[in-house]
């Protein structure tokens, strides 16, 4: 059974590595003779796509099974499809986790273990982005960005403030024509009052804001 380890070093005596796509080396080694093939990770600097690569070579390698501390779900998905068996939660040395799994003490996962991306090394940025909404309104929202630290801002519209809300259904509406003098009389004398009650209340704020 070919088992490939991630490790930081190209032997039996190098520490596991946690990361998959981004492992140093791949310690390719037979369960049965303990012989083994040191592999430099071609695509453990790339700029894109690491776990796809890494996990590709390694079905090109014919693998059965690969051991690592992490797995990413591109590389898990790649690895699967092929039945490649994935153990993961290894540490100690590339000889030591063959023992561990030959002995059944790792447990192959059935998931990836964690996020695309992951492992990168190029540390998590934050970044906010800010928007002007339709009339006047502002819209403001918070990111995440992965990778080198790049945030994305969502543009998020706010609510209609219920004064704003109250004012537009209390703007007058256009009355329907009247068919009569009387009634055109009425209507612009109901629109009147109208008009009155809200320049007295507008007054009355502007004196009750003058007097803090």
């Amino acid at each position: 059974m070919k088992i490939c380890v991630t490790a930081t070093a190209g032997d039996l005596n190098a520490q596991v590595d946690p990361r998959f796509g981004r492992s140093q080396y791949f310690v390719i080694v037979d369960s049965d003779t303990m012989a083994f093939e040191a592999m430099v990770n071609e695509a453990m600097n790339a700029p894109g796509g690491a776990g796809i690569q890494a996990a590709q070579a390694m079905v090109n390698k014919g693998v059965d099974v690969v051991i690592s501390g992490n797995m990413g779900p591109n590389a898990f998905q790649v690895l699967s499809t092929a039945g490649v068996k994935i153990a993961t939660g290894a540490y100690g040395t590339v000889k030591e986790a063959v023992e561990m799994y030959k002995i059944g003490k790792l447990n192959e996962t059935g998931t990836s273990t964690v996020a695309a991306h992951a492992g990168m090394g190029m540390g998590a940025g934050a970044g906010t982005g800010m928007g002007m909404g339709m009339g006047g309104g502002r819209g403001g929202g918070g990111g995440r960005g992965m990778g080198r630290g790049m945030g994305l801002g969502m543009q998020q519209p706010m609510p209609q403030q219920p004064q704003q809300a109250q004012q537009a259904q209390q703007a007058p509406q256009t009355p329907a024509a009247p068919r009569t003098k009387e009634e055109e009389l009425e209507q612009l004398s109901n629109m009147a009052s109208r008009l009155e009650n809200e320049m007295a209340e507008v007054k009355k704020r502007i004196e009750e804001l003058k007097k803090r």
